[in-house]
């Protein structure tokens, strides 16, 4: 009940993001014959007029071929009128739906002076984020409070969203699929999102959110998808923008350090140039945008209080100085050939350096005997370069299109670790040095057939994805570490797919229905001297079908059900046979035996709208089969604890989201969402094979968690607006454990200048600095209490120009 009563009181104390939902417009195409030779006519006056009062809205005439097109048509009720010399005008109803982009007429016959034609009804659909109420797009240069920061930064207060860990969770599951224009990369993962706090938001357009995907996305990511969409303009001429942001952040020590250790960072710098270009002339358009975000960090600052069933406690810190320069740039070329063919290509390349330098002290309960100092340096580079190419087919009839196209991407990670271990009576220098080159090659076929209730989507998609890797340890006096784990180990993914997917709309009903069937093989290949693991793999066949159903109330009311079946399979990191000793005594390593997690989602949905604003409320189900998590276990006599990934049984997520949006006249708008979910954890027992075989057995987990989100838009005078965020995060359920709860509030202000061509802006997050996380972890043999007190206050400024 005290969770429940914080969610309520919080709603009254916060202030998130706006949510813009675009409707668009349609094209609605047809062709028109003569009714007794079937013969095309040409130059026939094709007319659209509103229901209600006959209002013209567009018109054109027909071709050589017969055919017509209406563009820039807006969802709703119209007339089609048809007349030609000769022939009896024709009037008929035209209903014109929101699902799909483009409507093809059933073909018209005009008669000479016989009857009249009988009614035809035609319905159409977008797939936009206010209608079908599967996706919820978010344009990121409308948050003001995390301007100049990451992508996972401005993620921070979308709805439903929860960053941790440097993680996105969706309701409560971080099992989230994360594309990069529609497209799966090394960049931010292909099992599970990564990557993200490494991506500036100032290179992004907008961010779309999935929570029911369809057929036609890879079936990962149960939790759903985020597309990241890249800035791209196509007006004709040269045109672009520059920017810059710098900022502050770590002002004040939110905790002190432990004694005999370095300083932590304080007043860390960040600063962030972008420029993008453009130039469009005649069937040529030609882009190219270009970040480098440099940024000191307090990366993690977490003091760990671990308590053993023998009487053992030790009390410790690890504290990570981070420094990190990313550039990022795209480029590419969109080709017109002509009025049906097109092909676009593009590369990517992205290189992230970053320099961690690290204390962890270990101290006993008291603090008056320090027994261990592990001091680190990591130094990594991570290179990724993704070349596509993109080829379209336009057939004469509007909305019929055949899409090729070939994604390939290359992911280097380079790693250095180096450890002083310092005893009271030895000191010893470890080091390790990874390199993982990753290669993915994507292949992909999609064509569309609009039909005259809907449309019918199908294609094809291979994949072949290969990642050798390479750990070399080099064991210091008295080292930890286990050199004889180290090695080679080689991953192998082939993943063929087809998939179907049918649209249906008339004036009160929508269907949407399909099935994806996916062939994954897994191949393992470990070094045979390894002392615990071997080498695995996996393959399976298997439908992942989905279907909407929507009922449409009236014109502004509408009910939606879901149902999807979907997949989460281990990343070739979860499976990772090398212990990761990024801490001393707290050691995460892979489990090449882990299997794919398949997750079922049902949810109901509704969404009102009025003319100053909107409704979304939704309430939906998850139920996970070999749930992937992390157990933490201790093999006897020793105090190290090792993180391994495991199946763990069932597990279900259920819950609601809201979402409220008004404008308050011209000067404010209000978005409010909350989400609330109750996690469950079964029981279930595993048996972690390293560094020695113990079982380890868990009872149930349950709780009732949730966040909550308030964000006010200000549209002051002279073109200034401010925004206020605020977010607040329920305790939730962890591996073996909770998080605590969790509170920041964000600030900006942003003035347009130079006849709308410049803004200037200025934030900070976490104005408060009150965000912090606290776990609390219950396993055989231990406890423990950790609460980091990392970097979370950042104060930016910045200015852009469009020319």
């Amino acid at each position: 009940m005290k969770h429940i009563k914080n969610l309520v009181l919080s709603i009254s104390l916060l202030i998130p993001m706006v949510l813009s939902a675009q409707n668009g417009t349609i094209t609605v195409s047809g062709s028109i014959k003569d009714n007794k030779s079937q013969s095309a006519l040409a130059y026939v006056s094709v007319v659209l007029k509103t229901e209600t009062d006959s209002a013209f809205v567009s018109g054109t005439i027909t071709n050589d071929e017969g055919l017509f097109v209406l563009t820039g048509v807006k969802p709703g009720k119209y007339v089609l009128e048809a007349s030609y010399v000769g022939f009896k005008p024709l009037k008929q109803p035209l209903f014109v739906g929101s699902l799909s982009k483009f409507l093809e007429v059933a073909p018209i016959t005009l008669e000479e002076d016989v009857e009249t034609l009988s009614e035809v009804v035609v319905t159409g659909q977008q797939d936009a984020v206010s209608e079908s109420l599967d996706k919820k797009t978010f344009t990121v240069a409308d948050n003001v409070s995390q301007a100049g920061g990451s992508v996972l930064q401005a993620m921070q207060n979308l709805p439903g969203v929860t960053v941790q860990d440097g993680k996105v969770l969706l309701r409560g599951n971080d099992r989230v699929a994360v594309l990069i224009d529609g497209k799966q990369t090394a960049l931010t993962g292909f099992g599970s999102q990564s990557g993200l706090d490494n991506l500036p938001a100032s290179a992004i357009e907008k961010i779309e959110i999935i929570n029911n995907p369809s057929s036609k996305y890879d079936a990962n990511g149960n939790a759903g998808i985020i597309n990241i969409i890249y800035k791209k303009d196509k007006q004709e001429g040269f045109n672009g923008k520059v920017g810059v942001s710098s900022g502050l952040g770590a002002l004040w020590v939110k905790n002190e350090n432990l004694p005999t250790i370095r300083p932590q960072y304080q007043a860390t710098p960040k600063i962030n140039p972008s420029i993008s270009l453009n130039y469009k002339k005649n069937k040529v358009n030609t882009f190219l945008q270009a970040d480098n975000l440099y940024t000191h960090t307090l990366n993690k600052n977490e003091f760990v209080t671990r308590t053993y069933d023998d009487g053992t406690v030790i009390y410790n810190q690890t504290k990570r100085n981070r420094d990190t320069n990313l550039f990022s740039g795209k480029t590419g070329m969109d080709w017109s050939i002509d009025d049906a063919n097109s092909l676009t290509f593009s590369g990517f390349l992205s290189s992230e350096k970053i320099l961690d330098r690290g204390d962890e002290p270990f101290f006993e309960g008291d603090l008056s005997n320090r027994y261990r100092l592990w001091q680190f340096l990591e130094d990594e580079l991570k290179t990724t370069v993704m070349a596509t190419a993109a080829y379209q087919h336009k057939y004469k009839q509007p909305g019929r299109l055949l899409n090729i196209g070939f994604n390939y991407t290359y992911h280097r990670e380079n790693e250095q670790y180096f450890f002083d271990n310092i005893l009271p009576e030895s000191t010893g220098r470890d080091a390790f040095k990874l390199i993982s080159d990753e290669h993915v090659a994507d292949f992909n076929l999609d064509y569309v057939q609009p039909l005259q209730y809907g449309r019918f989507e199908t294609g094809l998609k291979f994949r072949r994805r290969t990642i050798p890797t390479n750990m070399q340890f080099f064991p210091g006096l008295n080292s930890p570490i286990d050199s004889a784990a180290g090695g080679w180990a080689n991953y192998g993914e082939l993943i063929p797919a087809v998939y179907g997917n049918y649209v249906f709309e008339n004036e009160k009903y929508e269907v949407e229905a399909g099935v994806r069937v996916e062939h994954v093989k897994i191949d393992y290949k470990v070094n045979p001297d390894h002392p615990t693991y071997k080498t695995s793999g996996y393959n399976y066949t298997q439908p992942f079908p989905n279907v909407r159903l929507a009922y449409k109330l009236n014109e502004n009311n509408k009910l939606s059900v879901f149902f999807n079946r979907r997949v989460d399979r281990p990343n070739e990191v979860d499976i990772r046979i090398f212990p990761k000793y990024d801490d001393a005594e707290i050691i995460k390593v892979g489990n090449p035996g882990l299997r794919p997690q398949f997750t079922t989602n049902y949810e109901l949905g509704h969404k009102g709208s009025w003319n100053t604003g909107y409704l979304y409320s939704s309430v939906y189900h998850k139920q996970m089969d070999a749930t992937i998590t992390r157990i933490g276990s201790i093999v006897p006599g020793s105090v190290l604890i090792y993180n391994i990934f495991q199946n763990a049984g069932k597990s279900y997520n259920t819950g609601f989201e809201i979402l409220l949006s008004q404008s308050l006249d011209k000067w404010a708008t209000i978005n409010f969402s909350v989400n609330g979910y109750q996690n469950i954890i079964e029981a279930f027992t595993v048996t972690n094979l390293y560094p020695e075989v113990n079982v380890f057995t868990a009872a149930r987990q349950e709780i009732l968690s949730g966040n909550v989100k308030l964000n006010s838009v200000f549209h002051l005078a002279k073109q200034v607006d401010i925004q206020l965020s605020g977010t607040y995060l329920a305790p939730d359920i962890i591996p073996q454990g909770t998080i605590g709860t969790r509170f920041s509030l964000d600030l900006g202000i942003k003035k347009s200048m130079q006849q709308g061509r410049g803004e200037l802006y200025a934030n900070a997050t976490d104005l408060l600095n009150t965000m912090r996380v606290k776990r609390e972890i219950q396993g055989d043999g231990f406890k423990y209490i950790a609460t980091d007190y990392y970097e979370t206050q950042v104060v930016r400024v910045g200015y852009s120009y469009k020319f």
